[in-house]
């Protein structure tokens, strides 16, 4: 079987790694364009149909963050004993079940309801499941094939124009359903192409080719160091706090933009739903670019150091959409950050993957998401209770932009911990 499996790959001259990227950015760009950003053109409509506050509405997200935050020690647990393919598809019915009673809510707890079971359904089946498995098939280019996933991400900010029309079309509760129908029938599919190791499949990550006995005439790939520190030892070394710290203060400035661009740009600046969910789509274009640009240069530069340029790209295009007014100042932020969060991006679970290994990488990376959830859970709460305190977006946006450029610091001194100390056989 592995024979016949390796006959194929040299057949089809495309790396079996690279065919589960794409169907993870396909997932990626479902759940993007669905919940993740489609989220903020569901709050504007719902403002004005409910009445609900920033606050109430900015509370369903953040409490989604808290949620993926939990689940990430058990869910890293669960991928490794049950196999990412069985938990994404677990996720998926999920998810598609949240959003179809999502477009039945009439209250507000109804909302917190359906919004919980959304965040569970899109925890399991998205970007931590598909992240492990990528990482897992990748090595020299991980850096490269985390920038071709996420791009996935950037596709479906693109595409978040769809929602805010279908929104207008045909009410925020058939799309919905429609959402729903979606996951369902494009999802699955995609979620079939998970594998969770090279190894199980005869091959070796990259694409490499195993050592082949002298004389065949194949060259056997060189060799690489290979690291792997236990969930405990990981926890145990500087880098792995820091890299969350630095982390979490770039998911602040994230998250709170996710969820209230489209209703700043709309309140603040005078856009038509519609026309805010096209700067979100100019945006993720320029993610995009930056997350091209980030996994290429992060297989060949210290990822490190391009998150720390990353954290001032962040500050400064939140810095112009706190004072800045008018088209100019929004594409200014469009441009920095998006450029920003498409280069670091990529970088944070390659760069976890080359400290600590591949072999524990779902629980670490399990572990890694408790300190994240801080900033997701506190970034679209900061700017939510702000504005609705002060009536402006300002001071909110103010804070989490200084928060930003603070956070270069602690990538700064993210160095690569020594490996691990190997454990001595008992002496027989």
């Amino acid at each position: 079987m592995i024979a016949a499996m390796r006959a194929r790959e040299r057949a089809r001259g495309v790396f079996l790694g690279w065919w589960i990227v794409a169907s993870a950015a396909g997932i990626q760009v479902l759940q993007t364009v669905l919940l993740m950003q489609g989220y903020g053109a569901y709050i504007a409509v719902l403002r004005d149909e409910f009445g609900w506050s920033k606050t109430a509405l900015s509370g369903a997200a953040s409490l989604q963050r808290v949620e993926s935050g939990l689940l990430g020690p058990p869910q890293g647990w669960m991928l490794d004993r049950f196999g990412a393919r069985t938990i994404m598809r677990i996720g998926l019915v999920i998810l598609a079940g949240g959003f179809f009673l999502f477009s039945q809510i009439n209250s507000l707890t109804m909302f917190y309801v359906a919004f919980v079971i959304m965040a569970i359904g899109a925890s399991l089946s998205g970007f931590m499941s598909v992240t492990t498995v990528v990482v897992q098939w990748f090595e020299r280019r991980r850096a490269t094939a985390m920038a071709m996933m996420q791009t996935g991400m950037s596709i479906g900010g693109i595409l978040v124009p769809l929602v805010g029309w279908s929104l207008v079309q045909f009410g925020w509760r058939n799309t919905a359903i429609i959402s729903g129908i979606l996951v369902l029938v494009i999802g699955l599919p995609l979620v079939q192409m998970m594998r969770d190791t090279p190894e199980a499949h005869g091959l070796l990550p990259d694409g490499e080719r195993p050592t082949e006995p002298a004389g065949t005439g194949v060259a056997a790939a060189p060799a690489i160091e290979r690291i792997n520190f236990t969930p405990r030892q990981a926890l145990r070394t500087r880098a792995f706090w820091f890299i969350g710290f630095g982390h979490a203060l770039a998911v602040l400035v994230v998250s709170a933009i996710m969820v209230h661009l489209v209703v700043y740009l709309k309140e603040a600046q005078g856009f038509s739903v519609t026309g805010a969910t096209l700067i979100v789509s100019f945006m993720t274009a320029v993610t995009m670019v930056g997350q091209i640009a980030g996994g290429f240069l992060g297989d060949r530069f210290e990822k490190r150091k391009i998150a720390m340029l990353a954290m001032f790209g962040h500050a400064a295009g939140l810095y112009a959409l706190a004072f800045g007014s008018g088209l100019f100042w929004v594409l200014f932020f469009a441009v920095f950050h998006g450029t920003a969060w498409g280069m670091r991006g990529p970088l944070m679970q390659a760069i976890r993957a080359d400290y600590f290994g591949r072999k524990s990488f779902s629980v670490i990376m399990g572990f890694s998401s408790l300190i994240i959830m801080f900033g997701n859970v506190a970034g679209p709460l900061v700017a939510g209770i702000t504005a609705d305190a002060t009536g402006s977006y300002r001071t909110g946006f103010t804070v989490m932009a200084t928060l930003a450029a603070l956070g270069s610091i602690f990538f700064a001194f993210a160095q690569k911990p020594k490996p691990p100390a190997p454990v001595a056989s008992p002496v027989e």
